[in-house]
């Protein structure tokens, strides 16, 4: 996705030897007529899939998946990373390790919003080493939906979520995939859409 990508080379920071700040259109602020574009791409590509929820982690993932469930023209679910007093039903958790925060947190969703007859499709902001995906998946395994893939904005391919996804047998479908970083620079490598 050409505009994704000119954005990250535009605006994104490398801090570090594996860590890509895309704070200013993504993960804090948020440029809404970029995800416009990702919901649609990620739209497109599943249009004939039968996709009846979208599925996320709050929060960063929340905003692309959003706009991907309103293309798709279904709802959109987020995991919540701390339980309220509003959610008495049974729950469906797993615990997932934050890379960037470097802290585990354990993820719900309510059953009531996930049934066998499902099929999601799970958006993310960012695959690194693959915990976020692994957990809504385990999530949505315990609740027998079928799950047409996971969707990712920005995947940093030298990590090991990538191939940890695909040990579940689940595609990975990436809009911006980074090789590496050199000297501060983002190195791409070819997405998958």
């Amino acid at each position: 996705m050409d505009s994704l990508i000119s954005r990250i080379k535009q605006d994104g920071t490398v801090l570090g030897a594996d860590i890509l700040k895309v704070d200013s259109f993504l993960t804090h602020q948020v440029d809404p007529k970029l995800m416009r574009q990702i919901g649609k791409v990620f739209a497109e590509k599943f249009k004939d899939a039968g996709i009846t929820k979208v599925v996320t982690i709050e929060a960063s993932g929340n905003v692309p998946a959003a706009y991907v469930a309103e293309e798709l023209d279904v709802p959109m679910i987020f995991a919540k990373k701390a339980k309220n007093v509003t959610m008495t039903d049974e729950l469906l958790t797993a615990d997932v390790y934050s890379f960037t925060k470097k802290i585990t947190s354990t993820i719900q969703i309510s059953r009531k919003f996930l049934s066998e007859t499902d099929n999601v499709l799970v958006i993310d902001d960012f695959l690194a080493n693959g915990q976020a995906a692994l957990g809504l998946i385990s999530i949505l395994k315990a609740a027998n939906t079928k799950i047409s893939g996971v969707g990712i904005v920005i995947e940093k391919s030298f990590q090991t979520g990538r191939a940890l996804v695909e040990e579940t047998g689940i595609p990975v479908y990436s809009l911006a995939r980074i090789a590496g970083f050199d000297q501060g620079q983002v190195v791409f490598t070819e997405a998958d859409l």
